[in-house]
């Protein structure tokens, strides 16, 4: 709802005059909470009853999370832009501890990610790793609860709600690579919708736009919208896209990555690219072990 709520104001400021109403919805992905995401349909959950509002009439846009959009758009839908980024990395949330490396053995970490649960895994063998489902509100007050020692969240959402006080250390990519569009916003649309694409396009940050575009490409060829162990963050360095990424097992035992630099408009070609190299390290091997479907 905030992403709703930024967006609106947005547009609203953009076009005086103009009313910008918000359409609020409860997805399936909010509604399913005793599973992990995986288990019950992956991130496609978070927007389908979103897509359905669109072809009645009932939405002009949608606005997404888009680390929470499928690497495959369906038919029909196109992602108009995609806006500044947040800060794109994991944030360590704990009442007791400051770190990672404070945890002791056996102490409990959630999270809903299989990207942060393989890393987990593979650096820090000794914890115990739970999935957490639910809104941000839920996770924290199960972490207060004592249900948990830490929790990993992205630090964008704790950011953009006011809630960074509850950071206690944000993650580098070194530690904990962000998923492909973490940070970012996305404006969805009916493919041809020529008149809202007009209206949307100047929340479209170019650099950012190549960036995500490049995670996206890098994923999708890796597995599309699958439930894979996957990190893949670009920034923009010196003038290059600077792409990295890696592909794991769930429990973190096997582990490829690699990273490469190039001219920002070859944006897709860059993830592509990324992907076989990965490939060529042997994370066929790897996703073919994994539950893709």
């Amino acid at each position: 709802m905030w992403q709703a709520v930024h967006v609106r104001e947005r547009l609203s400021s953009l076009n005086p005059g103009t009313e910008v109403v918000i359409l609020g919805m409860t997805t399936k992905g909010d509604q399913i909470l005793d599973r992990p995401l995986a288990e019950i349909g992956g991130k496609g959950l978070f927007i389908k009853e979103l897509e359905v509002a669109m072809q009645e009439g009932k939405a002009h846009l949608a606005v997404h999370s888009m680390k929470d959009v499928p690497m495959v758009m369906p038919d029909g839908f196109v992602l108009a832009a995609i806006s500044a980024r947040e800060n794109p990395r994991d944030a360590f949330v704990s009442n007791n501890y400051a770190s990672l490396d404070e945890l002791p053995a056996g102490a409990v970490v959630g999270t809903s990610s299989l990207r942060r649960e393989a890393i987990l895994r593979a650096k820090y063998p000794q914890l115990v790793i739970k999935s957490l489902r639910g809104n941000l509100d839920t996770r924290l007050k199960k972490l207060d609860a004592g249900d948990y020692d830490a929790i990993i969240l992205a630090a964008a959402g704790l950011i953009r709600l006011g809630m960074e006080n509850r950071i206690k250390a944000v993650l580098t990519a070194e530690q904990s690579l962000p998923a492909p569009g973490q940070g970012a916003l996305g404006i969805e649309l009916i493919d041809g919708a020529a008149a809202m694409a007009d209206v949307v396009a100047p929340l479209n940050d170019p650099e950012t736009a190549h960036c995500v575009k490049a995670e996206r490409a890098f994923s999708r060829a890796l597995g599309g919208s699958c439930q894979v162990p996957l990190g893949g963050y670009a920034i923009i360095d010196n003038g290059q896209l600077w792409l990295r990424g890696f592909v794991a097992s769930v429990d973190g035992s096997e582990m490829v990555s690699a990273e490469l630099r190039g001219n920002p408009a070859d944006d897709e070609a860059l993830g592509r690219q990324l992907a076989d190299m990965l490939r060529a390290q042997g994370a066929e091997a790897i996703l073919a072990r994994l539950a893709c479907k």
